[in-house]
């Protein structure tokens, strides 16, 4: 899909405050708010965008979570997608380099982690699981940083939060209609868990979307705080994601680029750190699963 300079505006905008109305997005990139609205119902139509509310994981009690590389004996694409069925399994993703397959895992603690682990371990087709478990996210687009102020009350709220990780801008009066709440009401309840932090709406896009069609993950071996280099690393531009971790790495990240030469400079600028003493890198070369409405629901 081609998208033009006012689409790229659109999805910035939502990409930071998914439930903008149409009339403050129109204002912003100044266009009507029936051509915004077209625009943006485009956008969703052709899967280049998905604009979805994303829950804290403190609000599902998901307090673990690990990065696996996956090696596997014959072809990866099958393997992939039986990980992806794993409701778990937020992002899975076919990979260059050693390792042809790597998945993003988050539970509701370390005893449920190792069950997981061992359960991909056991798949057909599994060859060898290098786990990295995460300590600290540093750097992420999508999942909100800080923790919760309030917490959902009841299945109602319950329900909003499910409605809202399906369509992130489902009008008051049409959210109002599923839940059997008055549209004040509901206006009322989403509100208090969007600025409470118990979740974020924001625009899924394909990074190809935007020009910036390189992905590349990275581990990194440190010496010293890993927090001192995390800080560093994360300062870089076009590094978009990044966790501490426990394991064969002390940093687990991701580039998204514009190009092969965008990589390899972001690689090198990382290289030159002087904590850094071993960089591993893999390109991801197709996004199987990208869905961060986890776990189960509390009340």
């Amino acid at each position: 899909m081609d998208l033009d300079e006012t689409d790229l505006a659109i999805v910035r905008e939502l990409q930071t405050d998914g439930r903008l109305t149409y009339e403050t997005l129109a204002q912003r990139v100044g266009l009507s708010r029936p051509a915004t609205r077209m625009r943006v119902q485009r956008l969703q139509e052709s899967g280049a965008v998905r604009v979805v509310a994303i829950t804290h994981p403190a609000v599902r009690r998901l307090t673990a979570s690990a990065h696996l590389a996956i090696g596997t004996q014959g072809a990866a694409g099958p393997v992939a997608h039986a990980i992806a069925e794993l409701p778990e399994a937020p992002f899975v993703t076919l990979t260059s380099g050693r390792r042809a397959i790597m998945t993003e895992l988050r539970t509701a603690g370390l005893a449920e982690l190792e069950r997981t682990i061992e359960r991909i371990r056991a798949l057909k087709g599994v060859r060898a699981v290098d786990p990295l478990i995460a300590t600290r996210h540093v750097k992420d687009p999508y999942l909100p940083a800080e923790e919760p102020t309030v917490a959902p009350q009841d299945d109602v709220d319950e329900r909003i939060l499910a409605a809202l990780e399906e369509d992130g801008r489902l009008p008051f009066a049409e959210l109002a209609a599923r839940i059997g709440l008055s549209a004040g009401a509901t206006r009322s309840r989403t509100l208090r868990l969007l600025d409470g932090g118990v979740a974020q709406v924001v625009a899924l896009v394909r990074p190809e979307v935007l020009g910036m069609g390189h992905l590349c993950g990275f581990s990194l071996r440190v010496t010293g705080a890993a927090a001192d280099t995390a800080r560093l690393v994360a300062a870089l531009p076009r590094v978009t994601f990044l966790s501490t971790c426990l394991g064969g790495a002390e940093l687990v990240g991701t580039i998204t680029a514009e190009s092969f030469t965008s990589v390899r400079t972001t690689l090198e600028e990382m290289r030159e750190l002087p904590q850094v003493r071993e960089v591993d890198s893999w390109l991801h070369l197709e996004l199987v699963k990208e869905r961060y409405a986890l776990g189960p629901r509390t009340v």
